[in-house]
């Protein structure tokens, strides 16, 4: 018995121990990869600054350009104004659209009952953002009791029923 209880407490001992060596791996291995994300992080950063200072002085030509033949505060305005429409195409093209076409106006379509929408048409994808199309929906339930619509004629009620495939 004595023997026993000797294997037990080296089996715990082993196990505490590859334990540790198990945890000790994961963090080398966690602090390898943050190294290599906070390198790569800083070079985007470093890129972005050098992109925000190109275009700033991208800006100052196009205004100097703009002041050889305008006073200095008209080519400044327009430059702004250049800066700004081109800002807005950007943010426009950002924007996810479910059909390609140019984003709409702030009035979003909010469904209200099921064949009725307020605010315009219904939308073309589910807000999901996997842009799969909603299936048509018929405007009444066929065959449904008390809707006023009735099954086709031409349909054998007792005929077994298969969906498409």
């Amino acid at each position: 018995m004595d023997r026993l209880d000797h294997l037990e407490h080296l089996d715990k001992d082993l196990v505490d121990e590859l334990a540790q060596v198990a945890r000790e791996t994961v963090r080398d291995e966690l602090r390898e990869q943050t190294r290599k994300q906070r390198r790569t992080a800083t070079l985007y950063a470093a890129s972005g600054a050098l992109a925000l200072y190109a275009g700033a002085a991208l800006a100052l030509a196009l205004g100097l350009a703009l002041a050889l033949g305008l006073p200095g505060w008209a080519a400044a305005l327009i430059t702004a104004a250049v800066l700004g429409v081109a800002a807005y195409v950007l943010r426009g093209m950002a924007r996810p659209s479910a059909t390609g076409t140019a984003p709409t106006p702030t009035s979003e379509a909010t469904p209200i009952g099921h064949d009725r929408v307020i605010g315009g048409t219904a939308p073309a994808a589910p807000p999901s953002g996997l842009g799969m199309p909603y299936p048509p929906v018929p405007p009444v339930a066929p065959g449904v009791p008390g809707t006023g619509a009735t099954p086709p004629s031409d349909a054998d009620p007792e005929a077994p029923h298969h969906r498409a495939r």
